[in-house]
C-alpha cells in the first residue's frame, strides 16, 4: 500500500484503506473526497488526466468551496444578472477556476464539460485560469456546471477582477522570489568562480579548490531546484502530452550541467560550470519574467476597466411627494432607476440623461481625451467621469449588460483566440526543438569519438545556445502588445485574425450613414399628404415606429416621441423600414424603394429619405439632413495616397449619393443597395482578387460583415456585443482606420523581425556551437539575450 494519496499526494492516515481502480490498477486515496473525485474522473473516461498532469491535484476538502454547498442560490436570476450575459444560444459567463496547476487541468475540465450536450461552448485558458462557458439555461443550470467541475477537484466561481488581479500579483511575486533567490546566489557563485579562474593560473591548494567547488555546489543547488522548477514542470507537461517545448532542452541542459559539475566536485576531476549554470538559469528567468509582464500588461486592461466602476450610486426617490437622495451600492441599480451624478463623480451605470447638461470624460473607454457634451436624451456609460454639471440619469441597462461589461467580455474572448500565425509559430518551435535534440545527440557522438574530454561541454553548449524560446515568443508577444496598443487607442479587436489580415487589405468598402457621415440626422422638412393627419400626429406615429429601430435615422424622431402613442405587431425589415399596427390600421415607415412596392409614390417625393404610410396610402414625407464627419475627407485622401481602393455601398437613393459624392472623392459609388446588393458587390470585389475591409455602423450589416475579410463597425457605445464586426472603433472616429492599418502593419513587421532575428541567431550560433567555438557561458548569454531582444522588440508596440 502506498503512503501517499494518488490524487493529491498527501499522507494517507494509518489504517485507512480507500482505493480507486485507475488503468486497471488500484490506487490509494487519503480521504473520501479524493476518492469521489477520482471516481468521477474514471466514470467519465478521463483517466488520461493522470498521465498528462505535471503536478498532483488539490486536496478535495480544500477545493470544494462553501458556496457550492448551497449552490442552488447561484441560479437566482437577480444574482446571475451580475455575471452572466444573454447570447443567441443561451447564456454566457466567465468563470475563475482555482486548483489548476498545468495544461492537463484545462484539458480535463474541457473534457468533463464537453460530455454535456447542453453546454454549447467551453474554452479553458490554463494561463489565466479562466473558463468561458455558453450553455442552454433552460436545460442545464449553472449550479450543475459548477458542481460538475467541483466533482473533478476544482473550484469554479464567477470571474471577479479583484480575484484575477490577486492571482496576477501572486504570480508576479513568485517570479520575483525566484529571480531574487537566483540573482543573489548567482552573484555569490560568480565571485567564487573568479577564485577558481585565478586558481587555474596559480598553485591553488587541493583542499581550497575542493572548498570553493563545494561552496559553489551548495549555492547553486537552490537555483537548480527552486529557480529552475518552472522549466521542469513545463518540460514534463509537454512530454506527457507527447509534445516538445523549449523547456525540454533547457531542462536537459540544466540537469546535465548540474550532474556533471556535481560529479566533478565529488571526484575532484574535470571542470565545473556552476557559474554558467547559475547565470543560465537567472537569465532565463529574466526572459520568462519579461514575457510574463508583456502578457500581464494586456491582461491588466480588463481588470483595470472594472476598477472604473464606482462602489456607490446616489438614487432619487419620491417619498410623500418629496424627492430624496439615497446612497446605495452601484451593483444594486435596476433598470429605470434614477440617479444623480455630481461634478467629478463617476457614472454608476449605462443610462440616458433626463435632466441637466455637462461634459463627460470617456477616455477610459474610447481613448478620446476630449470631453463629450451630454444633455437630455443622450446616452452615458458606466465608468465615465462627469465634468462640470449635475446630471440626472435614468438607468437603461443592468450592470451585466453594460457597455463596460461587454467591453471586458469581448476583450477576454479576443485574447483567448489564437490566430493562424501564432499556431504556425508554435509548430515551427516544436519541430525546431526536435532538430536541436537530434543535433545535440549527433554532436555528442562526434566529439566523443574525436575528443572525449570536450564532448560533454560542447553538447551542453549546443543545447543551451540555440533558442526555440525566441521562436515561440516571436508571434504571441507581438500580437498581445499590438492588441493592447489598439485597445488604448479606442480600437476594440474582437477577433484575433485581424492583426494578420489587416495588412493585406487593399480595398475599403464604406456604408454612408453613420460611417462617412456623423449619423446624427435632423428633421428639416415635413410634407403632409392626408387631411386627417396633422404634423403632430404623423411625427408621433413616426417616432413610435422608429423607437424600435437602431438605425441612425431613427434618432431624428426621438424629440417627437409621445409615450401615449403605442403600436403593436412591430416588424423591422433590415435595410428597408418598419411596419406595425395601430388601432386596426397598418402603418409603415421606410425608404422609397421599399414602400413603392405596395404604395403609389409621386415622382417628386421619391428622393425623400423617409416616408410614412397608413393602409398603403402615403400620408407624410420626411426630409432629413446628415453632416459629413470632420475627418472623412482626410481619411479617404490618406487611403488613396496609399494606393488603396475606396468603395461606397449605400442604401440611399441616387440623388443623395450623387450629392454626397460632390463632397468627397471615392473611386466607386453604389446607391439604392439592399443587403443582398451589398453582399453581391462585396463578392465581386473579392472575385477580382481584392482583400476587402467593410466599414459600417454595425446596424443591419451582418451578412456583409460576415463576407468581408475584415469587418469594422463604428462604435457609438450601443450594442457592441451584438455587432458581428471583427473590429469596433469605440472612439467613433474614422481616423482610427489609419491607426488600425498602421498598427497592424507595424505588428506584422515586428513579427517578421522577431522571426528573422530568431532564425538568423540560431543559424549562426548552432554551427559555432557544434564546432566547439561557443563555451556554455557564452551560450547562456546568447540564448537569454535572444529571447529578451524578441520580447523587447514586441514591447515597442506599446509605446
Amino acid at each position: 500500500m502506498s503512503q501517499d494519496c494518488f490524487h493529491c499526494g498527501e499522507f494517507i492516515p494509518p489504517g485507512l484503506s480507500l482505493t480507486v481502480l485507475i488503468d486497471d490498477q488500484a490506487q490509494d486515496m487519503c480521504c473520501l473526497g479524493c476518492q469521489a473525485v477520482a471516481l468521477a474522473i474514471v466514470d467519465n473516461n478521463l483517466e488520461d488526466y493522470y498521465r498528462f498532469r505535471s503536478e498532483k491535484g488539490n486536496k478535495v476538502s480544500a477545493t470544494v468551496p462553501d458556496e457550492l454547498v448551497g449552490n442552488q442560490f447561484i441560479d437566482d436570476e437577480s444574482l446571475q444578472s451580475e455575471f452572466t450575459f444573454d447570447v443567441e444560444n443561451g447564456k454566457e459567463t466567465i468563470l475563475s477556476i482555482d486548483g489548476m496547476s498545468c495544461a492537463a487541468c484545462a484539458w480535463l475540465i474541457e473534457k468533463q464539460l464537453k460530455q454535456k450536450p447542453e453546454i454549447e461552448k467551453i474554452q479553458v485558458n490554463a494561463t489565466t485560469q479562466r473558463a468561458t462557458i455558453v450553455w442552454h439555461n433552460d436545460v442545464i443550470k449553472l449550479s450543475e456546471i459548477l458542481t460538475a467541475i467541483s466533482q473533478i477537484g476544482y473550484q469554479a466561481l464567477p470571474f471577479k477582477a479583484n480575484v484575477a488581479e490577486q492571482r496576477n500579483v501572486q504570480q508576479s511575486k513568485a517570479f520575483i522570489r525566484r529571480l531574487g533567490v537566483s540573482g543573489i546566489l548567482t552573484m555569490q557563485v560568480m565571485m567564487i568562480a573568479f577564485g577558481l579562474y585565478f586558481g587555474a593560473f596559480s598553485d591553488l591548494a587541493e583542499h581550497n579548490l575542493a572548498y570553493l567547488r563545494g561552496t559553489s555546489f551548495v549555492l547553486t543547488l537552490p537555483i537548480v531546484t527552486f529557480g529552475a522548477f518552472p522549466f521542469y514542470t513545463g518540460a514534463l507537461t509537454a512530454l506527457k502530452a507527447k509534445r516538445l517545448s523549449m523547456d525540454v532542452p533547457v531542462s536537459i541542459a540544466i540537469i546535465l550541467a548540474f550532474c556533471a559539475s556535481t560529479w566533478a566536485t565529488v571526484t575532484h576531476s574535470g571542470e565545473v560550470y556552476f557559474e554558467s549554470l547559475a547565470m543560465f538559469t537567472f537569465l532565463l528567468l529574466i526572459g520568462k519574467y519579461l514575457e510574463f509582464r508583456a502578457r500581464a500588461r494586456a491582461a491588466e486592461v480588463s481588470a483595470n476597466l472594472l476598477k472604473l466602476m464606482p462602489l456607490s450610486a446616489t438614487t432619487l426617490l419620491t417619498v410623500n411627494g418629496q424627492v430624496q437622495e439615497q446612497v446605495i451600492s452601484a451593483k444594486l441599480l435596476q433598470v429605470n432607476d434614477q440617479v444623480i451624478v455630481k461634478p467629478g463623480e463617476t457614472i454608476p451605470g449605462d443610462g440616458i440623461v433626463i435632466k441637466g447638461s455637462s461634459s463627460v470624460n470617456e477616455s477610459m473607454l474610447t481613448g478620446e481625451h476630449a470631453p463629450v457634451a451630454k444633455n437630455k436624451g443622450i446616452n452615458v456609460f458606466a465608468g465615465t467621469v462627469n465634468g462640470d454639471g449635475n446630471l440626472i440619469i435614468e438607468i437603461s441597462k443592468a450592470n451585466s449588460d453594460s457597455f463596460l461589461t461587454n467591453l471586458i467580455r469581448l476583450s477576454e474572448s479576443a485574447q483567448a483566440h489564437k490566430p493562424a500565425i501564432a499556431q504556425l509559430s508554435d509548430r515551427i518551435a516544436q519541430y525546431f526543438v526536435a532538430i536541436i535534440l537530434l543535433t545535440a545527440v549527433a554532436t555528442s557522438f562526434y566529439w566523443y569519438v574525436n575528443a572525449p574530454e570536450q564532448a560533454f561541454w560542447i553538447t551542453l553548449s549546443v543545447l543551451v545556445a540555440t533558442c526555440p524560446c525566441a521562436l515561440s515568443l516571436a508571434t504571441p508577444t507581438a500580437l498581445t502588445c499590438g492588441t493592447t496598443r489598439l485597445n488604448k487607442d479606442g480600437i476594440m479587436i474582437k477577433n484575433g485574425h485581424v492583426l494578420e489580415t489587416m495588412p493585406k487589405v487593399d480595398c475599403f468598402a464604406f456604408d454612408k450613414t453613420g460611417t462617412l457621415t456623423n449619423g446624427e440626422f435632423a428633421l428639416t422638412k415635413t410634407v403632409l399628404l392626408a387631411q386627417q393627419y396633422d404634423k403632430t400626429s404623423v411625427l408621433s406615429l413616426a417616432a413610435a415606429l422608429e423607437a424600435h429601430s437602431e438605425h441612425p435615422l431613427a434618432k431624428a424622431f426621438i424629440p417627437y416621441r409621445d409615450y401615449a402613442v403605442n403600436v403593436d405587431n412591430v416588424e423591422v425589415v433590415p435595410g428597408c423600414g418598419i411596419t406595425a399596427n395601430k388601432d386596426g390600421y397598418q402603418i409603415a415607415i421606410g425608404k422609397t424603394s421599399w414602400l413603392r412596392k405596395s404604395t403609389p409614390i409621386e415622382q417628386q417625393y421619391q428622393q425623400a429619405q423617409c416616408l410614412l404610410t397608413v393602409n398603403n396610402t402615403l400620408v407624410a414625407v420626411f426630409y432629413l439632413q446628415d453632416t459629413l464627419r470632420d475627418d472623412t475627407v482626410e481619411v479617404l485622401e490618406c487611403l488613396h495616397q496609399n494606393n488603396l481602393d475606396t468603395v461606397l455601398i449605400s442604401g440611399d437613393n441616387r440623388s443623395g449619393v450623387d450629392a454626397f459624392r460632390q463632397q468627397v472623392r471615392l473611386k466607386q459609388c453604389f446607391d439604392t443597395c439592399s443587403a443582398r446588393d451589398k453582399l453581391s458587390i462585396l463578392k465581386d470585389k473579392q472575385a477580382q482578387g481584392k482583400n476587402v475591409a467593410m466599414v459600417g455602423d454595425g446596424v443591419n450589416d451582418s451578412p456583409v460583415f460576415a463576407q468581408a475579410h475584415v469587418s469594422i463597425a463604428m462604435g457609438s457605445g450601443t450594442e457592441i456585443a451584438k455587432s458581428g464586426a471583427d473590429v469596433i472603433l469605440l472612439n467613433n472616429q474614422l481616423s482610427s482606420l489609419l491607426k488600425l492599418k498602421q498598427t497592424s502593419a507595424k505588428t506584422s513587421r515586428i513579427i517578421k523581425q522577431n522571426f528573422a532575428w530568431a532564425f538568423a541567431y540560431n543559424a549562426i550560433i548552432l554551427p559555432l556551437a557544434v564546432c566547439g567555438f561557443i563555451t556554455p557561458y557564452m551560450a547562456v548569454l546568447g540564448m537569454s539575450a535572444s529571447s529578451i531582444i524578441v520580447v523587447s522588440n514586441s514591447l515597442r508596440l506599446l509605446k
